[in-house]
């Protein structure tokens, strides 16, 4: 009897979480799934424009993500250690596929140009 009330907490927990994220706005209320289904938890893809690649950064122009609630921007993302960057240079037309870090901040773990 004892795993009865366990189950129905996490049930509870489990259907309260999406609304949770849907509380924030901006960057805020990132979901762990894969925007374009079949990808690694915590990842999501958008279309994106290459402005600049300096250190362990880029500067790009992005297509809205609805998934994360991000609007199309431009903005500096952080290439995480690791990341497979595809040949794309300035002002190349990419795929950027984002993760969602332990601190809950996105960075660049793929960027491929697009075709």
């Amino acid at each position: 009897m004892r795993g009865i009330p366990t189950i129905l907490a996490c049930a509870i927990l489990l259907a309260a979480a999406p609304l949770a994220g849907a509380e924030h706005g901006g960057h805020g209320g990132h979901d762990d799934h894969d925007a374009q289904g079949g990808g690694m938890a915590g990842t999501v893809r958008a279309a994106a424009v290459v402005h600049v690649i300096a250190g362990d950064t880029v500067n790009l122009t992005h297509d809205p993500i609805p998934e994360i609630g991000w609007p199309a921007m431009t903005m500096d993302l952080p290439i995480l250690e690791g990341a497979h960057i595809g040949g794309v240079a300035p002002g190349d037309k990419a795929t950027v596929t984002l993760e969602k870090g332990p601190d809950g901040a996105y960075g660049v773990r793929m960027l491929m140009r697009a075709e």
